[in-house]
């Protein structure tokens, strides 16, 4: 083999290992982002913001034959960011009711809020349904909470938020809350409440909610 042909040979090789030292690079520059951002985050531990569902003012709970449900509710919902040092971006939230599972109102969206450190929001939205079928078999357990004359609705809060951390802020997770309320059904009174007005009740709740992130 020549001197030439040797030559030739490690252009080549040097050639192919160009790309490989790119490529290695590339992945030692990711990975060191990725423990960069793991550090920051095994530093300040964030925790998910605490929900308190505040009151609900129920102005319509009305059962029709057969089983069509009619239901207008205002809420008041709080939510306390509890971190010192992360911000928190709620950047969709859709707000609803559910009656033992099956959804009776329609989402409501709140709107995009910014919550500073250790900060508290508070939403008052309004969730209602117009003549929302009932499934059959919950309509015995329907009837019999009107015979008592109180039912348990979940007040539930589905959206995505981010994180932020200094001028850093983290991709969308979902955030999922559910909130039990007890309210009275056909003007009953229940607990701490009193009327509002000629046809609408405010019940009293200061419920905590299960919050997911």
């Amino acid at each position: 083999m020549t001197a030439k042909d040797c030559g030739h040979h490690n252009e080549e090789e040097e050639g192919h290992k160009l790309p490989r030292r790119l490529f290695a690079a590339v992945i030692g520059f990711i990975i060191l982002i990725l423990f960069i951002i793991f550090l920051i985050w095994l530093i300040l531990r964030p925790t998910k913001p605490h929900f308190i569902l505040q009151d609900a003012t129920v102005y319509a709970f009305n059962v029709s034959t057969p089983s069509f449900l009619t239901t207008n509710i205002q809420i008041t919902v709080a939510s306390r960011n509890p971190n010192a040092k992360i911000g928190i971006y709620y950047d969709k939230l859709d707000v609803y009711a559910t009656y033992r599972g099956q959804q009776i109102t329609l989402p409501t969206l709140l709107p995009p809020t910014y919550q500073g450190h250790k900060d508290v929001s508070i939403w008052s939205p309004f969730v209602y349904g117009n003549s929302v079928p009932v499934a059959p078999y919950l309509g015995n357990a329907l009837s019999q909470d009107q015979m008592v004359g109180m039912v348990l609705l979940n007040i539930k809060i589905d959206g995505r938020v981010r994180w932020k951390v200094g001028s850093f802020i983290s991709g969308r997770y979902h955030l999922y809350v559910n909130c039990p309320a007890y309210v009275g059904v056909g003007g009953k009174m229940i607990g701490n409440s009193f009327a509002v007005g000629s046809s609408a009740i405010k019940y009293q709740l200061v419920q905590n909610c299960h919050v997911d992130v």
